[in-house]
């Protein structure tokens, strides 16, 4: 506290505390470059409303991580500008941009899998705590990565989006899907969660995924463990919270354009 010497009207000295207006500035700013600096910690989040967008989504909900978001219409080929390809030169969401990296440098990252695992080990959650939880949430992961989600995804594309119905294709990507609940199915037979007790990246990569069954042409009582591990997750509030991101913004896959941008020409042009 600082005090000065002044006097009255009648000369008469009296101590005053002054100089508060100071304080109030240096409180102030003190406020100004607190919030600057958390604007500084943001993570900046490149995506839209899909399966691997949710994915990216909801971990950062879950991890209670401070982020801004930023709309790729991929139906427009906002995924194609040179600005998108230089933090994700596979031209695919999502991505980020942390701007306090590990070494406090800016880093970005693109593949959801590498982000969920980089997010993971930001906060130090949601790997699992010895090495053998953490190899077994990884052996998880990339089951989703490697089977679920481009298992699915073709399942989608034949059942849906195709231009023309290839019987073949409908039934080998259908078939698939459906052996991929079952070893789903079997698994949360004998677990709670898909790598063990606790709840992991493996399983928020793996739920957006599911939440399309119908259109997979699978059914969900079929897959009983599966269905009830999927219902408590869908409870979950960052999940509820990070699955409806972009949600109001994604255009449906409808128009010609669209469907050429992402299935056609545009799609594989070389850059």
């Amino acid at each position: 506290m600082l005090w000065v010497f002044a006097r009255s009207k009648q000369g008469t000295p009296n101590f005053c505390i002054i100089l508060s207006d100071i304080c109030i500035f240096v409180h102030a700013f003190a406020l100004i470059r607190c919030a600057y600096l958390q604007e500084k910690k943001l993570i900046d989040v490149y995506s839209t409303a899909t399966p691997n967008g949710h994915k990216v989504h909801i971990m950062l909900e879950e991890c209670g991580l401070a982020y801004r978001t930023h709309h790729i219409d991929i139906g427009n080929g906002d995924q194609f500008t040179p600005d998108f390809l230089k933090i994700s030169p596979n031209n695919k969401i999502p991505a980020i941009t942390d701007s306090d990296g590990p070494d406090g440098k800016e880093m970005s990252l693109f593949e959801s899998g590498a982000i969920l695992v980089y997010l993971a080990s930001k906060v130090g959650k949601f790997l699992g705590n010895t090495d053998r939880e953490k190899f077994t949430t990884l052996q998880w992961l990339m089951f989703q990565m490697g089977g679920v989600g481009p298992m699915l995804g073709q399942a989608h594309h034949f059942r849906i989006y195709a231009p023309e119905k290839v019987e073949y294709a409908i039934n080998r990507y259908t078939n698939e899907a459906k052996r991929l609940y079952g070893v789903i199915d079997r698994r949360l037979a004998e677990s709670k969660y898909l790598a063990g007790d606790s709840y992991t990246i493996a399983d928020i990569a793996t739920f957006p995924w599911l939440r399309s069954w119908k259109n997979q042409g699978i059914e969900l009582s079929d897959y009983p463990h599966l269905k009830k591990w999927f219902d408590e997750i869908s409870e979950r509030p960052a999940v509820k919270k990070g699955t409806t991101l972009f949600v109001d913004v994604r255009k449906p896959i409808a128009d010609d354009k669209s469907k050429e941008i992402l299935f056609g020409a545009t799609q594989y042009a070389k850059r």
